[in-house]
C-alpha cells in the first residue's frame, strides 16, 4: 500500500507543477505526470489481486475507503481516466501501454 501511495503523491506533484509551467519545462512535467500516473495504476491492480472479497461493480469499488481517498484528491481532469482504469481492473481488462 506504501507503495502505491507513493507513486500517487509523486503523479500529483508532477500534476501541480505540470499546472505551473510551460514549453519544454511543462512537457516533462506532464511526461513525468504520465510515468508516475500509470506506475501507481499497476501497483492499484497489484493491490486489487489482494482484495477479498472483490467489488462487483463500479459504485462498490468507489466506496472502498482507499479509492475514495484518491477520487477526493485526483485532479478533475483526471478523475475520467482514473475511473476507466479502475472499471478495467475491475473488468479484468489488461490495458497495454505503448510509450
Amino acid at each position: 500500500m506504501k507503495k502505491i501511495d507513493e507513486y500517487f503523491e509523486t503523479a500529483m506533484e508532477a500534476w501541480s507543477m505540470m499546472q505551473e509551467t510551460s514549453g519544454d519545462e511543462g512537457a516533462e512535467w506532464a511526461e513525468r505526470f504520465e510515468r508516475y500516473f500509470y506506475e501507481f495504476i499497476d501497483e492499484l491492480k497489484k493491490w486489487w489481486a489482494t482484495l477479498d472479497p472483490k467489488p462487483q461493480n463500479i459504485e462498490e469499488a468507489e466506496d472502498l475507503p482507499q479509492i475514495k481517498k484518491w477520487m477526493e484528491r485526483i485532479p478533475a481532469p483526471v478523475q475520467l481516466n482514473f475511473l476507466t482504469e479502475l472499471e478495467d481492473i475491475l473488468d479484468g481488462v489488461d490495458t497495454v501501454r505503448f510509450d
